[in-house]
């Protein structure tokens, strides 16, 4: 302060200095740096900083509500012409027809009947049922006919001679006609040739009911069919 004081004007008006304006602005501005300068540097330590916002008023400024918008009014509302009433029509006065004069009453004579004649009916033709269709006949198919030289067996005849009959001395030849399935078995048997005597008969069909056969095969296929077997009864000599 004391060199801003020196370089005020005294008070007789006088420098006391003896500077320019222009050295005295100089000086000013030299001084004002510096303390510019000594300002920013305390400003630079953190304490002085510390101290210096902590010292600070706080300044609050009190900002005005706005004031909320003025509701807008309604329109007012558009009067409705109402209509003009119309006084009523008068009511017409209508004349009542004369009555009509009533016609004179005549009885009149009811018609004569009239006659319904019965309808003629065609005569009812009684037609004979159309006769039934008779089925497609089946052709049957003849059984197989095994030729004797391939009738093989599992298990062979074992012929038995009656023993009355060798006693009797009968003999003969009996040939039985035996129907063999596709596993190889008598289904059915039948005397085909007779030896002309009854027991020689039933143990040749004996005989044949007990053997098992060979199936016989066609095309790598078992086939079922008919067979002869000749049976020999002969006493020995």
């Amino acid at each position: 302060m004391s060199s801003l004081a020196a370089l005020q004007p005294g008070r007789s008006g006088e420098r006391r200095d003896g500077l320019t304006a222009g050295q005295r602005n100089a000086m000013v501005g030299a001084i004002v740096t510096a303390h510019v300068a000594a300002l920013w540097g305390l400003l630079q330590v953190r304490e002085v900083r510390e101290a210096i916002h902590q010292a600070a008023p706080m300044f609050v400024s009190l900002i005005a509500p706005e004031a909320p918008p003025k509701p807008e009014l309604p329109p007012p509302p558009v009067p409705v012409p109402q209509p003009q009433r119309r006084p009523p029509p008068p009511t017409p006065m209508i004349a009542a027809a004369p009555a009509p004069t009533p016609a004179p009453f005549v009885v009149a004579a009811p018609p004569p009947p009239e006659v319904v004649e019965p309808p003629v009916t065609a005569p009812v033709v009684a037609t004979a049922p159309a006769p039934p269709v008779a089925p497609p006949a089946v052709v049957a198919q003849e059984p197989k006919i095994i030729p004797a030289s391939a009738v093989q067996y599992l298990e062979p005849i074992v012929l038995e001679y009656p023993r009355l009959s060798q006693r009797l001395g009968e003999t003969g030849r009996v040939l039985i006609r035996v129907f063999i399935d596709e596993a190889g078995l008598a289904r059915n048997l039948q005397v085909s040739r007779s030896s002309g005597h009854p027991r020689l008969d039933e143990a040749a069909l004996a005989a044949v009911r007990k053997a098992r056969f060979k199936p016989y095969t066609e095309n790598a296929r078992a086939v079922a069919g008919w067979a002869f077997i000749p049976l020999e009864f002969e006493l020995e000599k």
